[in-house]
């Protein structure tokens, strides 16, 4: 199911996960891939992976949503992202959560400094935003996983 949301906000499109979540096993090779000088290539598959169970770890509870915008650049999140977020967990100090400010759902860092919460973005251009008593807020999840085309970068 898909749901759009207003477009000046940092989240444009939220998608929620099938009940009938199929497993779809792909090859997992277990050597671990050079990222500096190549090592031999292996002529096998040790196991299969599921990538439900490997990103899902609570399906009832996770919803994916389309990133709009750069405030989040330096976290690896860009313009087109789909992030996976999971309502289940708790937001820790500089945990990365889609939130509900006044209305608008945005995605931030989400920061304790000095007993005062904060929405902070990662990109200098983008000002870190105090939660207090004035605004309307609520954590609608913990983003887990962000996945983007290397095509685009």
């Amino acid at each position: 199911m898909k749901r759009k949301t207003k477009s000046e906000g940092n989240i444009v499109e939220i998608f929620s996960i099938p009940e009938e979540l199929k497993e779809v096993k792909l090859p997992l090779f277990l050597t671990k891939i050079q990222a500096g000088f190549p090592s031999p290539a292996e002529d096998y598959i040790d196991q299969k992976l599921d990538l439900n169970e490997y990103a899902i770890k609570h399906p009832s509870a996770t919803f994916f949503v389309r990133v709009n915008g750069e405030s989040m650049i330096n976290a690896g999140i860009f313009h087109n992202d789909l992030l996976i977020v999971d309502r289940s967990l708790q937001p820790q100090n500089n945990s990365i959560i889609i939130a509900n400010l006044d209305g608008e759902l945005t995605v931030k860092r989400f920061s304790k400094k000095r007993n005062k919460y904060y929405l902070v973005a990662e990109n200098e251009n983008f000002p870190d935003i105090e939660v207090n008593g004035d605004r309307n807020f609520e954590v609608w999840g913990v983003a887990t996983f962000v996945l983007h085309s290397l095509r685009n970068i």
